[in-house]
């Protein structure tokens, strides 16, 4: 099949590829690129697509040298652990306005994503946090508090 019928053709030319051969190995090439992609997509089926997380309970022991009315944040918890003259209570650090982690200071907790504030009993000191922070369910085994993350309990909840 010539394209220039006028035209002589050099031996060294390569002849014109017909549509159909074209479309046909362009059919092949897909072909093989579904199945390497299948292949592959098939490989990582076998591992889990789960990422570790903590436990929503856990123990703490508070330190001996923790003064009445100060936080101990567990390392790695969004929780503060208050310990007083009526008890050991204990509240989340999540702020309730956007969900940032508060961070203690001298009179409660300051938001450092949006300004808001708390009392160390987890009341709103200012906005825009439309919440106080939630107390959290602390039973006492001994010496050590088992505290789950999870379950919310009334404000003033001490154990």
């Amino acid at each position: 099949m010539t394209t220039h019928p006028g035209k002589k053709e050099s031996r060294f030319d390569p002849e014109p590829m017909p549509r159909r051969d074209f479309l046909g190995l362009a059919a092949l090439g897909s072909m093989i690129a579904a199945f390497v992609f299948s292949v592959f997509g098939m490989l990582k089926l076998p591992k889990a697509a789960v990422s570790a997380t903590l436990s929503k309970k856990f123990n703490v022991t508070l330190p001996d040298t923790l003064l009445e009315g100060e936080a101990f944040i567990p390392p790695g918890r969004n929780v503060a652990v208050f310990r007083d003259g009526e008890g050991v209570y204990a509240i989340s650090t999540i702020c309730t306005h956007l969900g940032c982690i508060v961070k203690a200071s001298g009179t409660g907790f300051d938001c450092p994503c949006h300004g808001s504030g708390f009392e160390k009993d987890g009341t709103v000191r200012k906005g825009p946090a439309p919440k106080p922070l939630p107390w959290l369910k602390v039973a006492k085994n001994g010496a050590v508090f088992n505290i789950d993350e999870g379950t919310t309990v009334k404000s003033g909840t001490k154990v």
